[in-house]
């Protein structure tokens, strides 16, 4: 009689959890909405998604080149995070001695609550001067995307190690036993079994690279214009609200918000767009 109690009392518990997490994400939907939409559309929406010039003291709110600063730098960090992240899982699932898992472990877990700033000063001190002594200043695309790579590798790696650990022990077994080696058992059996965890590893790596703001605004060179190589600098959408949110005032901090209802839209057609490939997988 009880455990019906509790049980009934955890139900409520979790429905209310539940809710409240509902409430946050739709009062969060609301303020940005109601804030950035009426500033989009006294600025124009075409001129304010497809300007060039960001210049809010002379009127212009023109944020291509951070909506394209945001994509190259994603970008880079997915083809150098990604990867290393998805091999280092499969290494930590698969191939690694215990003694050995027994340290790594709780490094990589380390490096997930290691804050962005530290991250942001890591890379000033030592990616920027490496990246210097090849070409420029050393504050660039490249750089940036080293950095995100290095810092959404804890989410795909633990996500990713949690999802093949999940993957049944049979298929593996099933592998080796219809004469397969140990290599082509992990990635063609149980690696593609687990694509669905895996992905979702991917997407909210994605998700760390795309809203991080601190430490990119450190090093990536805080030039609002179109970037014509990995060499140039660059101004991400969250850095351009990091860096000027605290001075702005009037249509410059509704210009502020509509940014960040751009970058929320990209966010959720990334998180929709995983959705239906999982779905259609």
């Amino acid at each position: 009689m009880i455990a019906k109690y509790k049980e009934s009392a955890m139900r409520i518990v979790f429905l209310l959890c539940a809710c409240v997490s509902i409430l946050a994400v739709a009062l969060i939907c609301i303020f940005l909405f109601a804030n950035g939409l009426p500033a989009m559309a006294e600025i124009g929406v075409f001129k304010f998604l497809f300007g060039t010039t960001w210049s809010p003291s002379q009127g212009e709110f023109g944020i291509l080149p951070m909506i394209v600063g945001s994509i190259y730098v994603t970008a880079g960090a997915i083809l150098i995070g990604v990867p290393i992240g998805i091999l280092c899982a499969v290494f930590l699932a698969k191939y690694c001695p215990k003694p050995l898992y027994k340290m790594m472990k709780p490094a990589i877990e380390l490096l997930a609550g290691i804050p962005s700033v530290v991250y942001g000063f890591f890379g000033l001190v030592v990616i920027v001067p490496i990246m210097r002594q090849l070409v420029g200043t050393g504050k660039n695309v490249l750089t940036a995307s080293v950095l995100l790579g290095m810092m959404i590798l804890p989410t795909i790696v633990s996500v990713s190690e949690s999802a093949l650990r999940a993957v049944p022990k049979a298929y593996y077994e099933g592998a080796l036993a219809l004469g397969a080696t140990h290599e082509r058992s992990v990635f063609g059996v149980t690696l593609p079994a687990a694509k669905s965890g895996v992905a979702a590893g991917v997407v909210l790596g994605v998700g760390r690279a795309l809203g991080e703001a601190l430490a990119v605004s450190m090093i990536a060179g805080n030039q609002a214009v179109i970037p014509g190589s990995l060499f140039d600098g660059v101004r991400t959408l969250t850095s351009n609200i990091v860096v000027e949110m605290g001075y702005a005032e009037g249509l410059h901090k509704e210009a502020l918000i509509a940014t960040a209802v751009v970058l929320f839209v990209f966010v959720m057609v990334i998180n929709v767009s995983f959705s239906l490939v999982k779905k259609k997988g």
